[in-house]
């Protein structure tokens, strides 16, 4: 079969030498000149019909009160939701799952037992400037999936609790092992530090902000600006199992218990949950430990922003007691799905989503994504009401539980995985997308030529600039980073293989703090309140550039490119631990064959949209194909390091729970600086470019 492909896409490439000026001439971008005129009016009404008011609105309807997942205030935010695109005249579906995990931080301390007794602040501080400040509702930091126990040990400095500095305390001979850890966040998803420190015997953790990080060190502090003050707590989840979602439902929606299917659930036992308690505490109760340790200095690049010498042990003269006594219970959560209903295409989904459970108030993580979503919602509406309905459907999903690790879409992920591998177009998601005036964006490949060019069609608030001339700056074209992870697209991309992007307008953040509130907001963030209705514009064009498309108008051509620029970077990182590393040449010659194909599809489609030649039996087969494509990369065997990640593509790192891997078989491979199963990779990544290269290919046909 693979001498087929080769031999026959070697005739196609003839056909495109002779041919090639018309694709010179006029790319195709998924329409007929004719539908293409119709679009670019549509796209004006959503531009003109964008309530740039409207986001403040909804803002500060969403963040009145910290609304943690689980609880009532949560409920009246999804209620709040439902009505909005309700009255857009959406239909709106509600998915409740039954989720084992908690809605607060159970009781807890953290004191100075030896030299002096002194209990350390958990809370943030009551502002007289931040009147959400003194809510009475607002508790203390605490961190999701944290062990139970109550522990008084010695202390250990593990700067930021890294696998790197966990193995690098080792080689200094220092050992944890029933020590109480203080690590700053920073470098790695705090659910890996507790889960090294767990690893190598620690018997708890505290993690705290530093000010080098986030503090005095880097400017002002809130009140008077918009770095962490003494008080401030980084709150979040530290769940680390191999897999998305539920820690009890690998692979299956934590449907309702009191539902008609029923799904086996594991044994809280069995999910790899952490063990020992671990706080969330502000630098100005760390300084309260660090200014009385007296161990060993720290080695370079530990040192923090406390005004005195960092040392790895606090020594015998100095213990803590650390109490955490978090339960763990089965909690009804619920996702908020609203439809506008394809006229043309139904049952092809361009979906949009961002979550609204929060730490506190969220007013920039999550909800001003929420925010923005709402507002659209009502400009599309707008547009449905008028006659100028969607040829596909949008949806516009706002997740629960994302907060406790990404739990809400991982679990609609796989409830509706069959729907999604033949139906999903996209998923473009919005995690505090408007919590800034800086854009940037991230995708898989086949969208990123959207994502520019809708970027180009908006005017950017503050200059006289396009979003993205704005973006762009000095550059002759703007970067766009590669997925990873901590957020609702990693269900969808890296599951079940729909193409994503994650993007929108960052800046100022007092993350995961009881600040991030609506004074926050409108204080430092976007005090005119001009993002949120920009990057809805944005969003809304990249939904109706999809939706109303003949042929859906993914870059295809990008999968050629940058996989051959990433396969290029690996073999760099591999020849550093192998210098007789000779290459991956069956992905190589895959590679070639990938990108004559996909020349020849775009003159195929260029060719049959520009002549009107394509029936509607014909496009609907075209986009069935077209929807195939990054299914390529989904491999039934997985990661090593979790078969529940099957992109062959794209993976969260597994070490650090943030970061990007793209071709994550051999990242894990060059992580671990092993030669062993290179060839394994080669034959694995080069059957997905294969099949890739095939459906191009038979779509070609097709058309041709």
């Amino acid at each position: 079969m693979k001498h087929k492909v080769s031999l026959t896409s070697f005739l196609y490439y003839s056909v495109v030498l002779l041919t090639g000026h018309f694709a010179a001439a006029q790319e195709w971008n998924g329409y007929t000149p004719t539908s293409f005129q119709e679009q670019e009016k549509m796209e004006t009404l959503l531009l003109q019909g964008m309530d740039f008011p409207s986001y403040r609105e909804h803002l500060k309807k969403l963040t009145e009160r910290p609304h943690i997942a689980g609880t009532p205030a949560n409920e009246k935010v999804a209620d709040y939701m439902a009505q909005v695109m309700q009255a857009a005249g959406m239909q709106v579906d509600r998915y409740p799952y039954d989720i084992y995990m908690t809605t607060d931080g159970g009781t807890s301390s953290i004191d100075l037992v030896t030299p002096i007794r002194l209990p350390l602040n958990q809370q943030e501080y009551i502002m007289q400037e931040d009147p959400f400040s003194s809510d009475p509702t607002l508790g203390k930091g605490w961190n999701a999936y944290s062990g139970s126990g109550d522990v008084t040990a010695t202390v250990v400095y593990a700067n930021y609790g890294t696998k790197e500095d966990f193995e690098k305390l080792a080689e200094m001979g220092i050992d944890v092992k029933g020590k109480i850890v203080i690590a700053r966040y920073g470098g790695n998803f705090r659910g890996y530090k507790a889960k090294f420190t767990e690893q190598y015997g620690a018997a708890g953790l505290i993690i705290y902000t530093d000010p080098a990080d986030s503090g005095y060190m880097k400017g002002l502090v809130y009140p008077d600006g918009v770095f962490y003050d003494e008080s401030a707590i980084q709150r979040g989840s530290l769940l680390t199992t191999d897999y998305e979602g539920d820690p009890l439902t690998p692979f299956e929606p934590a449907l309702p218990m009191d539902g008609k299917k029923k799904i086996k659930r594991m044994d809280p036992s069995e999910a790899s949950l952490h063990t020992i308690p671990v706080l969330p505490i502000a630098y100005g109760a760390a300084k309260e430990i660090f200014a009385r340790m007296n161990g060993k200095v720290v080695p370079s690049g530990w040192q923090g922003g406390l005004p005195y010498t960092y040392r790895l042990e606090g020594g015998e003269e100095l213990t803590l007691r650390l109490q955490v006594d978090q339960k763990k219970d089965f909690t009804r959560i619920s996702n908020v799905v609203g439809t506008f209903k394809g006229s043309e295409y139904p049952d092809e989904w361009i979906i949009l989503g961002c979550h609204y459970d929060a730490w506190a108030f969220g007013a920039t993580d999550p909800n001003s994504g929420t925010a923005m979503l709402l507002s659209l919602s009502e400009a599309l509406g707008k547009m449905v009401k008028a006659g100028h309905s969607p040829k596909r459907s949008i949806l516009i999903a706002h997740w629960d539980a994302e907060e406790h690790g990404v739990i809400g879409s991982s679990e609609w992920v796989e409830q509706m995985r069959d729907a999604l591998n033949a139906k999903a177009v996209a998923y473009l998601n919005f995690d505090g997308g408007v919590s800034g005036k800086n854009f940037g964006a991230a995708s898989s490949p086949t969208l990123k030529g959207l994502v520019t060019e809708m970027a180009q069609k908006v005017d950017y608030p503050y200059t006289d600039k396009t979003l993205y001339d704005q973006w762009r700056g000095e550059k002759e074209v703007p970067g766009i980073g590669n997925l990873g992870g901590g957020s609702d697209h990693i269900g969808f991309y890296m599951h079940v293989g729909v193409p994503s992007l994650s993007g929108g307008s960052g800046g100022p953040t007092l993350y995961h703090t009881n600040y991030d509130d609506f004074h926050f907001y409108e204080t430092y963030v976007d005090p005119e309140f001009k993002m949120g209705g920009t990057i809805g514009q944005w969003a809304g064009l990249m939904a109706l550039r999809m939706a109303n498309a003949e042929v859906i108008p993914y870059d295809v051509k990008r999968y050629a490119t940058d996989l051959k620029g990433h396969f290029e970077n690996a073999i760099k990182k591999i020849k550093e631990f192998d210098k007789d590393f000779a290459g991956f040449g069956k992905v190589e010659t895959a590679l070639a064959v990938l990108e004559k194909n996909t020349t020849v599809l775009d003159v195929a489609l260029t060719k049959a949209l520009g002549e009107k030649t394509l029936s509607k039996k014909e496009l609907k087969g075209i986009n069935e194909q077209l929807i195939a494509l990054e299914k390529s990369f989904i491999d039934e065997k997985g990661m090593y390091y979790g078969s529940w990640y099957k992109s062959l593509y794209a993976s969260t790192d597994p070490f650090s729970g943030y970061a990007s891997w793209i071709l994550p078989g051999l990242e894990y491979e060059i992580s671990l600086e092993s030669s062993n199963r290179l060839e394994e990779w080669n034959q694995r990544y080069a059957a997905a470019i294969e099949s890739l290269a095939n459906k191009i290919l038979t779509l070609a046909n097709s058309i041709s």
